[in-house]
Order: structure tokens, then C-alpha cells, then sequence
């Protein structure tokens, strides 16, 4: 009996010194998200010759203000889905950003990324709404809004350029699954040949999470018949968007003070020390409220995905869908369980649906020894120009 306690101490002792030398080696070795960091700042200069622009965003965005009244910044929709107190007003719910300014989005490579935005506040030129035919017409989140590249270098422009087609993108930052429904309910035009429909593994499945708990979002999935007109009320959103950073921009100066705490070596240290990613993720195995959520989720992400082959069929155009990865899939076993083990339950729904895949697992990143070459500076981040631009070529190669 002795023997058996001694040896259980020893094993318990082992695991912990496991854990701990796992999460050394990660500090360590794996650089966190530490926004800015020395090495690449000079890296940044070594290749541009330019300063990396170490500006929080707000500060962007009241430097550029002073000479240019015209100029926002990216508002994305789920920020209304978050705010607890927001009321929809006049019936709007924005899925767009404030069109016809310049819009400020956000920095991974050195530069922050701006676009000017469409006529309904969209990542456009401006024209293309006006095309005979739209060969594609993208749906997704901040990796099709443009984060953080700057034209020609997003996804839908290199699209637009090796294929010499209209391309519409109707992408926005912080999209779930059934934003970007409601998005083509509202948005689509019918003359689109192609509609490609974007996954993005990291947080699709936790964003449906929160969509299903907002009524008015909801209701677009509900309803096959509901719409708020929202092209002819543009003035509105505009309007909502405005105030919404005049009044929140004080709260946006904390949040940058917060996440530049967040990464700083103290907090990193504590965090070690408390074991944080270890704990998330026993939680996370052993939670069956987790595992339920998830299964509701997947539910709802089929049923979303249904609905939008459905509006595809009715409008006569091809739906794709297209199967982004997410860094940690290649850099952070721990942060990337839960979006592996939905992996082939996503692609599993999509094929019983019988809707073409593009899946960048093996059909992109698989193909290279190095995936980490995709992101910025190898870091945690959205795709590179590289990244976009290779993304780009597979969708333009699979689909004609």
C-alpha cells in the first residue's frame, strides 16, 4: 500500500512537472501574442525600410481625422450582438460598415490596413455593384473582410485580378455563420454566378453560439421571408455607427491599455504560473454543458448552412464552401483542440449537403513544409499577402 502511494505521488509529480515544462518551452519558444515585439519590429524595417506603426488604433484614427473628416473606423456587426444594452431602432441592425469613408481595420504586418468602403460600407470598389454579372460573391468573416492587408492584396482583390471578373465581398469582421446568412439575404444581388461561403475553424462554432441568443439575428433563420431592407437605409447605419464611436471611444482607449497588459511579461508569468491554457483546456474535455453547446451549435450551423443553399439554388447560382485554418493549428495543440475535434464533423455536414469543398487543410497548407510562412511574421494573426494571395489562386483554380 506504501509502494502504491509513493508511486502515485511520483506520477502526479511527473504530470506536473510535464505541465509546467510544456508551458516553459511555450513561453519560451513560441512567441505570444505580444502585439509588436523588438525582433519584428526590426524585421519589418529590415524588409520595407519603413517604421512599424506601433499606434493603438484609436490613436490612428484621431490622427487621420484631423485632415480627413472622412474616416471611421471598421465597426464590426457583432459588436451589436455583444452590447447587451443595443436596441434595434428604425429596424436596423447593421451587417455593414459606414460606406463611402476610409475605413481603419487593423495591423499584423507593420501597417495598419484601410479600404475605402462601397456604397453599403463594404471592402468594394464601388463599381462593382453596377456589373452586368458577378462571377463570385464571398461571405465570411475579418480573413474576407481584408484583415489586415490593405488593396490589392486581400483576398477578394487578388480574386478580382487573376480572374479579371466582378467580385463582390460581403465579408466583415467578427461575422458568424449566420450573420453571414442574413448578409446575403439582404445584400445579394441576383445576378452572382458564384457565391463562395467562408469557415474559419477558430471561432465560426462559438460565434452561432451567441447568434442564436439574439432574436433580431435569429429571426433571419426562422424566417425565410424576414428582411430589413437594409440597402435603402444606409443613411441609418451610418448614422448608428458614428455615435456608437463617438461614444465608445474612451472604452476603446481602456481596451487597448487592457490587451497591452494582457501581453505584458507580468501578466504572461502569471498566467503560467496559474496554469491557465491547462486549466481552459481540462475544462473544456471534461464539461458536458461544453459538449452539448457545441452539438447545438453544429446543429444550427447546418441548418444556417441549408438555408444559404437554398438562397443560392433559388438565385441560380453555384455555393461553395471554403475551409479556412487557423494558426494554432500548427503552433498550439492545446488552443486548438476544440476547433480539430469539429474539424470532420464540419466537413462530414458540408458533404452530406452535397456542397463542392475547399478545404485549405490539405488542399494549401498541407502542401508546404513550412504552414507558419501564411501569417504575419509566423505569428498569431490572420493571413499574410502571401497567404491571401495562395488562398486566392486555390479558390480561382477550383472553382472554373
Amino acid at each position: 500500500m506504501k509502494l502504491i502511494k509513493t508511486y502515485s505521488i511520483i506520477i502526479v509529480c511527473s504530470v506536473i512537472l510535464s505541465v509546467f515544462l510544456f508551458i516553459v518551452f511555450k513561453l519560451v519558444i513560441e512567441k505570444k501574442l505580444n502585439p509588436y515585439p523588438s525582433d519584428i519590429i526590426q524585421e519589418y524595417k529590415n524588409k520595407t525600410g519603413n517604421e512599424f506603426d506601433k499606434r493603438p488604433r484609436f490613436k490612428v484614427y484621431e490622427d487621420l481625422i484631423k485632415d480627413n473628416p472622412n474616416v471611421m473606423v471598421s465597426v464590426p456587426p457583432e459588436s451589436y450582438l455583444i452590447n447587451v444594452n443595443y436596441k434595434i431602432k428604425n429596424n436596423v441592425f447593421p451587417l455593414s460598415g459606414v460606406s463611402n469613408v476610409l475605413t481603419i481595420n487593423c495591423n499584423e504586418n507593420g501597417y495598419y490596413s484601410t479600404h475605402l468602403s462601397d456604397r453599403y460600407g463594404f471592402n468594394n470598389i464601388d463599381k462593382e455593384w453596377d456589373a452586368k454579372e458577378i462571377e463570385y460573391l464571398l461571405v465570411g468573416d475579418s480573413f474576407i473582410h481584408g484583415a489586415c492587408v490593405k488593396r490589392p492584396d486581400d483576398a477578394s482583390s487578388v480574386l478580382r485580378k487573376i480572374s479579371n471578373r466582378s467580385v463582390l465581398n460581403l465579408g466583415y469582421r467578427g461575422n458568424g455563420p449566420i450573420t453571414q446568412y442574413a448578409s446575403l439575404k439582404e445584400y445579394m444581388p441576383k445576378n452572382v454566378k458564384n457565391i463562395l461561403w467562408f469557415y474559419f475553424e477558430e471561432n465560426d462554432i462559438s460565434d452561432i453560439k451567441l447568434e442564436i441568443k439574439k432574436p433580431r439575428l435569429k429571426m433571419y433563420l426562422d424566417d425565410k421571408n424576414y428582411i430589413l431592407n437594409l440597402k435603402s437605409k444606409q443613411d441609418s447605419i451610418n448614422q448608428l455607427h458614428k455615435k456608437r464611436i463617438e461614444k465608445n471611444i474612451i472604452e476603446k482607449k481602456l481596451l487597448d491599455k487592457y490587451w497591452e497588459s494582457y501581453y505584458s511579461t507580468k501578466k504572461k508569468i502569471l498566467r503560467f504560473i496559474r496554469l491557465n491554457q491547462f486549466k481552459r483546456f481540462v475544462f473544456y474535455i471534461t464539461n458536458k454543458e461544453i459538449k452539448n453547446n457545441d452539438n447545438l451549435a453544429l446543429s444550427k450551423f447546418e441548418e444556417t448552412l441549408v438555408a444559404a443553399k437554398q438562397l443560392a439554388d433559388k438565385n441560380g447560382s453555384n455555393f461553395y464552401f471554403i475551409y479556412l485554418v487557423a494558426y494554432h493549428r500548427y503552433k498550439s495543440p492545446i488552443n486548438s483542440h476544440k476547433y480539430k475535434e469539429n474539424y470532420p464533423k464540419i466537413i462530414k455536414i458540408v458533404n452530406s449537403l452535397g456542397i463542392p469543398i475547399i478545404d485549405t487543410t490539405i488542399e494549401l497548407f498541407s502542401k508546404t513544409d513550412d504552414p507558419l510562412m501564411f501569417f504575419p511574421f509566423r505569428e498569431y494573426g490572420h493571413y499574410n499577402v502571401e497567404g491571401y494571395k495562395k488562398l486566392s489562386e486555390l479558390i480561382y483554380k477550383r472553382v472554373n
